[in-house]
């Protein structure tokens, strides 16, 4: 068994390092103007990108270039122009969903691999054979797929390279095309805008309804438990005035929050189909996330390869960071019950908590850059490349040396004792406070 590639999240060059340095064999990073994520994005010139391209071929790793908008005429009028110098830099791959871009690319530079997004939405073997005889060289595949489609499109056109997300944020919409932020917000979530509407928290409003047939809100600040089960005004914190019409039926009401994914359990049965690459979603998340995650999946893709059994502590692994619950996704209908509580009742602010990030080590004591708040005696983990090592640190000082117990909040510096048994390097490498240990 080969196994898969394992591609991560870059939405700035401190992320393109963050996972280079956790195991990842490739990146993806987009412009943008012409990519789905248009926020926390570094890239956003020629020489950035060719400062991330040039580094990753340094390290003899992959950088994949992501264009996947649905662009509007304007968009395509100025895409090869803006293209071009950028394709000179050697990018790996364009991740690419429109097919008159795709055209355009092909046309200009032939030669150029192209990797078919998701926004493409490949749910069958027939979709993937067309592509492969437009010349894309691999297919990111939907979302919506379960694990026996995805083997069978993997024998029915063994030529393609196939790619799949194993973690991240779910959409509501279908593997992304979703026009809710640009109905509600005026923001397109097709041209990389995307406001993450279906996640805000809402509340419920005191309404009637007038001769229209409209939901009309009887008093803005006379919210309520509960109203009728199929007519709902919702009003979002940040926009108080901004009432919004829901329906709910029997299976619930259709706006609101996705569990986030985790597939790390089926890493081995992927790879041991063929998938070529597994890939986990976040551009606009933090430096620790893609430390975490490329971390775990880095793990699973290297026990797979060796045959070593499934470790569940992964899962325990992946729990420690912030999430809104986990799920499967549609990769399988019911899972197993030694899954089950992973399905239900996870913690909103996952088990660990990000405190800090390593700015100096002189090999005495550790300088921590303070990102939340945590005390001497508290129970420690150091996220590093080279491993995880657990603590507790018993003393704390400023970089004056006047003793401390705890370290504030961000804004912060701290200095601690360096514990015994780190690697020598520890660059990308980041503090969490356990919030939950075990008895």
């Amino acid at each position: 068994m080969n196994p898969p590639e394992l591609l991560a999240p870059a939405g700035t060059p401190d992320h393109l390092e963050t996972a280079f340095a956790y195991g990842a064999d490739a990146v993806y990073a987009g412009q943008p103007r012409y990519s789905l994520r248009v926020r926390n994005n570094s890239f956003k010139d020629v020489a950035a990108l060719g400062a991330g391209i040039a580094r990753a071929h340094e390290l003899g790793k992959q950088f994949y270039l992501v264009s996947n908008i649905a662009p509007h005429n304007d968009k395509v009028r100025t895409y090869l122009r803006d293209l071009e110098p950028v394709l000179a830099l050697k990018p790996d791959a364009l991740i690419m969903s429109d097919p008159g871009l795709i055209m355009l690319v092909r046309e200009k530079w032939p030669d150029q691999p192209i990797h078919l997004s998701v926004q493409a939405n490949a749910v069958n073997w027939a979709t993937v054979e067309f592509w492969r005889r437009q010349g894309i060289s691999r297919v990111i595949l939907s979302r919506e797929l379960a694990l026996d489609e995805i083997r069978d499109i993997r024998e029915r056109v063994p030529e393609m390279e196939l790619e799949v997300f194993v973690h991240g944020a779910l959409c509501m919409a279908y593997s992304g095309r979703c026009l809710l932020s640009g109905y509600m917000n005026h923001r397109d979530a097709n041209q990389g805008a995307c406001t993450n509407a279906c996640r805000w928290n809402y509340k419920e409003v005191r309404h009637h309804q007038d001769q229209n047939g409209d939901l009309i809100p009887t008093s803005a600040d006379n919210t309520v438990e509960q109203v009728s089960p199929r007519e709902i005004l919702l009003e979002e914190p940040n926009r108080p005035g901004g009432f919004i019409p829901a329906y709910e039926d029997e299976h619930g009401t259709y706006i609101m929050n996705s569990k986030d994914l985790r597939a790390v359990q089926h890493v081995a049965e992927l790879a041991a189909m063929g998938v070529h690459s597994l890939k986990i979603e976040g551009r606009t998340k933090s430096t620790y996330y893609v430390a975490r995650t490329t971390q775990v999946y880095r793990r699973a893709i290297d026990e797979a390869a060796k045959g070593i059994p499934f470790d569940m502590g992964l899962m325990d692994e992946l729990e420690a960071m912030s999430n809104r619950g986990y799920t499967e996704g549609f990769l399988r209908r019911h899972p197993p019950s030694e899954y089950q509580a992973y399905e239900h009742g996870s913690s909103t602010l996952g088990t660990q908590q990000v405190v800090g990030a390593i700015r100096d080590d002189d090999g005495q004591w550790l300088t921590i850059e303070v990102k939340n708040r945590f005390a001497t005696g508290n129970p420690l983990e150091l996220v590093t490349p080279a491993g995880n090592l657990r603590f507790a640190a018993e003393t704390m000082e400023t970089l004056k040396g006047n003793k401390v117990d705890c370290a504030p909040g961000s804004g912060h510096t701290v200095r601690i004792p360096r514990p015994d048994g780190l690697p020598a390097n520890l660059d990308h490498s980041y503090l969490t406070r356990l919030l939950h240990t075990e008895a």
